[in-house]
């Protein structure tokens, strides 16, 4: 009955009651029946102007789609892959050490009262110093990622722990093996065996994840246990200084202390971070925390699930970043790419024909559109694998193809950078253009500045104070190795190569410069 009515209702409403069923076109007059469809189109008016404005809150409505009304049940799914970390440390005793720095006791007069006062102080520092040893706990968090039992954390979760403790959401407690560790991007890969079904979380493409983009993190801040706090995506690729990796995600996601080495989730359930770290003048979570990607995080696991240790890529060279005045000193259109300042020798970026003053551009097809992102896509890739690396040479693109080394290979071995060749003493001269007092490298100069006996180029004496070189940060004691990516070994020669510069109608010159056997480029106005 009532759906009855309210169809009929319906049905009749906005209907002139006086006129007849039907009349609601014939009977308008033959004359006027012109202006029907004007007066059809103000009639809707109303219709099409609700519609109108409307459509702003619908496509907000539309947009928030992918946001879900509750992150219940997806917590509720995460929760059990979601681990606490508790690590127990052994303080050795301090017996045999030594006494503990410190104040003698004072002399008194035989009697005196403050004689037994000070007695009994200085033998309580006595026994506190032959104390037994203590231990010291600290808690973190961590995430299964192989029902085997394979957990992920940070290393300075674990950093320096004699036992290693992983609390399952049931509260179980079970002992942990570490399978390996890497201080370079703070992960660790820990093992535990256990009868119980365990869940494990996969990981995401974390280069997929746009600033704006919702994030869960889970994990045990303060040691309270699974906590679940939501977030979004707030910036990408951060240099925080932590590594030399460092590409980390921001979230506003609440992170704090114990949060570290637990997983941040993408809306599929895939883990696209490692919380890591939090920036807070309090101490406490002020909605600024640092992620691992995942992208960097997989590979680095699976070389510690397989070897226990990292098998990074190496490609033997020393770079800088591509500044403005660089990039136009080298006639490249943008200032992108690294500036190789030295080549190891006989490392793999040496055996490829690379040389000091290229550009390495791509490496391996990927765009190295920075300095610092090079030495992350070497370090992704195969150990013994050769990749096409392109470089911007004296004005032109080549491609060289380079056999991937093994970078702790190379740690151990003590590879280190090459050193450029000697040059002959001259005269002094100073190059106005430069502000620069140049002079040959004699004894006396090579001991007054502590020089390398190979390190051959001409010597900086003096630098004007206004002078572009001062900007730049030269000083006494820089030697100059090459100028316009060509070696020099007087005075003259800098000179002359400036001179060329500016008749080419440049303006910088491209300066290598050894400061204590570090390399660098700096390019100077010569305009």
């Amino acid at each position: 009955m009532t759906n009855s009515g309210q169809r009929n209702a319906a049905a009749t409403a906005g209907r002139n009651p006086r006129a007849p069923v039907g009349e609601a076109s014939s009977g308008v007059p033959a004359r006027s029946r012109w202006l029907e469809p004007a007066f059809k189109l103000i009639a809707g008016l109303p219709v099409i102007a609700a519609l109108l404005f409307a459509s702003p809150d619908v496509a907000h409505a539309q947009g928030r789609s992918n946001a879900p009304e509750s992150f219940a049940d997806l917590a509720q799914k995460l929760l059990p892959a979601v681990v606490n970390i508790s690590t127990t440390q052994n303080i050795p005793e301090r017996r045999g050490a030594g006494p503990r720095p410190g104040p003698e006791m004072p002399q008194f007069p035989p009697g005196s009262p403050f004689e037994e006062f000070f007695r009994d102080f200085f033998d309580r520092q006595g026994r506190e110093q032959n104390a037994p040893p203590r231990r010291s706990t600290s808690l973190g968090s961590g995430f299964v990622i192989d029902a085997s039992g394979f957990v992920v954390t940070n290393n300075h979760v674990i950093q320096d722990a004699d036992e290693i403790t992983v609390i399952l959401q049931d509260d179980t407690n079970i002992k942990a093996e570490l399978v390996g560790r890497d201080t370079k991007t703070d992960l660790a890969l820990l093992r535990i065996k256990t009868d119980k079904k365990l869940t494990a979380v996969p990981f995401g493409d974390s280069d997929s994840m746009r600033v704006g983009d919702w994030v869960l993190a889970i994990g045990n801040p303060f040691g309270l246990g699974g906590t679940v706090t939501a977030g979004i995506i707030s910036a990408r690729a951060r240099d925080i200084n932590a590594g030399p990796y460092d590409d980390f995600l921001q979230t506003d996601a609440s992170i704090n202390r114990g949060n570290s080495g637990g997983p941040m989730f993408n809306m599929k359930g895939e883990v696209i971070g490692i919380n890591t770290a939090i920036f807070s003048p309090s101490g406490g979570s002020v909605g600024i925390g640092f992620a691992i990607p995942s992208t960097l995080a997989r590979s680095v696991v699976a070389q510690l699930k397989d070897f226990g240790r990292t098998r990074r890529g190496w490609l033997g060279v020393r770079i800088q970043g591509v500044t403005p005045e660089i990039a136009e000193s080298l006639g490249l259109r943008s200032a992108t790419g690294a500036l190789v300042a030295s080549v190891t020798p006989n490392g793999p970026a040496a055996e490829a024909g690379i040389q000091a003053g290229d550009v390495i551009l791509t490496f391996d097809g990927k765009e190295v559109n920075e300095m610092r992102r090079l030495p992350r896509v070497v370090a992704e890739t195969a150990v013994d694998e050769s990749v096409p690396v392109k470089l911007w040479r004296r004005g032109q693109q080549q491609t060289v193809q380079v056999k991937v080394g093994e970078l702790e290979a190379a740690e151990e071995s003590g590879a280190v950078a090459a050193i450029p060749d000697e040059a002959t003493p001259t005269e002094p001269e100073t190059v106005e253009a430069l502000g620069l007092k140049l002079t040959g490298i004699t004894p006396e100069l090579r001991q007054q500045f502590d020089l390398n006996e190979q390190l051959k180029g001409v010597l900086v004496t003096e630098v004007a104070g206004n002078s572009g070189a001062a900007e730049k940060g030269l000083r006494p004691g820089d030697v100059i190795v090459e100028v316009a990516q060509e070696e020099v070994s007087t005075p003259q020669d800098v000179a002359a190569k400036v001179k060329a510069a500016k008749d080419a109608n440049r303006k910088t010159v491209l300066l290598l410069i050894d400061r204590q056997g570090d390399l660098r480029f700096v390019a100077l106005n010569v305009s």
